[in-house]
């Protein structure tokens, strides 16, 4: 299982109808297979998720936010870790938001060195 403690990601890749961009930052934390991350920058003031590590290395996850509009967003995502060739995680994400609109998106994080 990939430990994602302490790794912080950035966004590289989103769809249109995402409010992620590459000026959003994760910082992430896990406990056993419990993962929860802390988000913001962009369009996001602060947005939280919780989910679980697969055995896989693959996640599951809820995550909310507050955009800068002040609308609460929220949905739920599933992630596919790639290791590259330097030894960083990137993350392949498919996701869906959760309030009226429930459009989908696909997105794609990296892993910031330190």
């Amino acid at each position: 299982m990939i430990n994602y403690d302490g790794r912080i990601f950035k966004a590289k890749v989103n769809s249109e109808n995402g409010e992620v961009s590459g000026s959003t930052s994760f910082h992430y934390s896990q406990e056993g297979s419990i993962l929860s991350a802390s988000y913001q920058g962009g369009e996001i003031i602060k947005g939280t998720l919780i989910g679980l590590v697969n055995p896989d290395g693959t996640l599951q996850f809820r995550y909310n936010h507050i955009n800068e509009k002040g609308e609460i967003r929220g949905g739920s995502c599933f992630s596919k870790p790639e290791i590259l060739n330097d030894g960083r995680i990137r993350l392949h994400e498919w996701w869906k938001w959760s309030d009226l609109e429930q459009s989908e998106g696909h997105s794609i994080i990296e892993e910031q060195r330190k």
